[in-house]
């Protein structure tokens, strides 16, 4: 029976808002509730599910046609973007060892305001006027929940600025490398050849920074079964955030995505406040509303400048 193409699309947003909070929860829930105190190890499981369920799809179930690395200059700038992506993702899970996920959210709503600043710098882009103003309140509200967040930790929202920053950054440097139509890559295609390439970065950071972490991790996961199944499932749950990412952008819009992405970061710090009790200031929640609208106010300009 074929299934109605509303009902599907429904579908994949659903799994997409379900696979983008779950793996955050997760990543909280192991880092600081589990006591797993390795974010760099814990990034390289990520990798390493990226790695091979994104082989698994783009080579064997051909979720998306495959493209071929062209030449060695393609190959390097994948290798940059790569370095990158694995900074942004580091970045963010480290932050969530020492911040709450309401206030990580929070500051990672500022994503625009560095993508402007980035393609303001890298490629001389100019937007209109009334879109830097909309910027105006995505810093404002950062800074009000910063002031307000009971659980502020300095060194955590230094990464998770630095984590944000590094997501923009891949952005930009996306669209200025890979430009030319011969060597575009899809966002498929780009996890493929991108998680390997972060998986070798973080394997010796890793195992330098994090004492003995393979160790440890493996006597974990012998010890208790419930810690390799969490572990396992947030790896997987990993790719399949990028997996359902590129099937909303696919069935939908780019557009519709950066909407539904607002309405997730809500979602997400509901749902953690709810599952975490992280105490929540009155000033951090109006922090966390003013940055969302000025977000809103941020896309509607983009696409009215259009």
């Amino acid at each position: 029976m074929k299934v109605p193409r509303g009902l599907f699309t429904a579908g994949i947003i659903a799994s997409w808002y379900s696979t983008n909070i779950g793996v955050l929860l997760l990543n909280k829930y192991l880092l600081t509730n589990y006591g797993y105190k390795y974010p760099i190890f814990l990034t390289l499981c990520h990798m390493l599910a990226c790695s091979l369920l994104s082989f698994v799809a783009v080579r064997w179930l051909k979720v998306t046609p495959l493209q071929i690395i062209k030449s060695q200059t393609q190959f390097f700038k994948i290798c940059a973007l790569g370095l990158i992506f694995c900074l942004s993702v580091v970045g963010g899970n480290i932050s969530l060892k020492y911040l709450p996920v309401s206030f990580n959210q929070a500051v990672g709503a500022t994503t625009p305001f560095f993508t402007a600043v980035f393609a303001c710098l890298m490629t001389f882009k100019r937007e209109a006027w009334l879109t830097y103003v909309t910027l105006i309140p995505v810093v404002v509200g950062v800074i009000i929940a910063t002031g307000g967040e009971p659980s502020f930790h300095l060194f955590g929202f230094i990464m998770c600025i630095g984590a944000t920053a590094a997501r923009a950054l891949k952005s930009v440097l996306q669209g200025i490398l890979l430009s030319s139509e011969v060597e575009k890559l899809n966002s498929m295609n780009l996890l493929m050849y991108m998680a390997p390439l972060a998986f070798l970065f973080l394997l010796p950071v890793s195992v330098i920074v994090e004492e003995d972490v393979i160790a440890i991790t493996i006597s974990l996961a012998r010890q208790d079964l419930k810690f390799l199944c969490y572990l396992t499932f947030n790896s997987a749950l990993a790719y399949f955030v990028n997996l359902t990412n590129f099937l909303v952008t696919k069935y939908t819009s780019a557009l519709t995505l950066q909407v539904l992405g607002n309405a997730k970061g809500a979602v997400a710090v509901v749902v953690s406040i709810l599952i975490f009790r992280n105490p929540v200031s009155v000033t951090g929640m109006l922090g966390y509303t003013i940055t969302a609208v000025g977000v809103f106010l941020y896309n509607e300009a983009k696409k009215r400048s259009k």
